[in-house]
């Protein structure tokens, strides 16, 4: 699955660079009638629902012709939103300072979610310290899930 999203987000970030927009994230989920492929676009003027049907039929385009996707597909165009993921290393460098809610794909020293404010990155490790003053040190592939936490 791995090889699979960063062909994809090679061959989709050209076309939505191209139409003025950064590419800030993929995430494809196969499942056994259909995949999901959800685009997260981004602007520094914000997204607008038009932003993402123009975007959504440009990159329907080049994935049926292309067959970048095998077998059927939903396909989602989104703006990351104020709750956005952190998908990629770089977001976790990017939003340093910022609290954010991390699931992990297993236990560590007995917990498999935290909240609190991330503080860096170091190598491959993601620094978070959580609401009771301890630091926590997050192997970047323990990660199943990483969001900001909006404080509006």
């Amino acid at each position: 699955m791995r090889q699979n999203l960063q062909k994809l987000k090679l061959a989709l970030t050209a076309a939505v660079e191209t139409m003025g927009y950064d590419l800030f994230g993929l995430e494809l989920y196969s499942g056994r009638d259909n995949s999901i492929l959800r685009v997260y676009i981004d602007s520094k003027h914000g997204i607008t629902l038009a932003d993402c049907q123009r975007v959504s039929h440009q990159l329907s385009g080049l994935l049926d012709v292309d067959n970048l996707i095998a077998g059927r597909y939903i396909l989602e165009i989104s703006s990351p939103g104020l709750d956005r993921p952190l998908l990629e290393h770089q977001h976790f460098i990017r939003f340093s300072g910022s609290k954010v809610r991390i699931q992990l794909r297993e236990l560590l020293n007995g917990r498999r979610r935290l909240i609190g404010l991330l503080l860096g990155v170091q190598q491959n490790d993601i620094l978070v310290a959580d609401g009771e003053g301890r630091e926590w040190r997050v192997p970047f592939e323990q990660i199943e899930k990483a969001r900001l936490v909006s404080e509006l």
